[in-house]
């Protein structure tokens, strides 16, 4: 006679993001949408995930002249303006981590950087308009995989501090 197993009920991959926010109790919701990789963008993710894109995050690392990195969340639709987060993060200059450095020094890819569950805990900041909604949605640490959770328990779990961040 077979064993027959129960059904797995969970097919979301298990990313460090969604373990670690499983570990502290924290309240989320994880979606998929099937993977263009011709387009990794925050708005692309938005519109086949049916989420006004103001409410979609992308996350962005940067790095100071001092050689700190930063994280950054800013609605997807929007642009980072570099002397702002300069102006937060304390640095006289900053820039964009380059590309070829994301992986090795963040453990996530392009397309697929969550600001929870990086290799190593840096100095986060989200754009205050994260408060103006209930929740929001963020990588989940992979491409094709987003969270949606409430933004206190995003600035509380990293330790972020909120500030405008983008042009206009």
């Amino acid at each position: 006679m077979r064993k027959c197993l129960p059904p797995r009920m969970d097919r979301i991959p298990r990313t460090n993001a969604l373990r670690l926010l499983d570990g502290a109790g924290i309240g989320y919701e994880a979606r998929e949408y099937p993977v263009d990789e011709s387009d990794l963008s925050g708005l692309h993710a938005a519109e086949l995930l049916g989420i006004p894109a103001e409410r979609v995050f992308k996350t962005l690392v940067l790095r100071g002249a001092g050689g700190a990195c930063y994280v950054c969340c800013i609605p997807a639709a929007e642009e980072l303006d570099l002397k702002k987060a300069a102006r937060l993060t304390g640095e006289k200059n900053i820039g964009l981590l380059p590309l070829r450095e994301l992986q090795p020094v963040t453990g996530y890819v392009r397309g697929g950087c969550s600001p929870i569950g990086m290799k190593k805990a840096f100095p986060t900041f989200i754009d205050e308009t994260a408060e103006l909604f209930d929740r929001i949605a963020v990588s989940a640490g992979l491409r094709g995989l987003q969270l949606i959770l409430a933004p206190g328990d995003l600035l509380a779990f990293t330790g972020a501090a909120l500030g405008d961040l983008t042009a206009g």
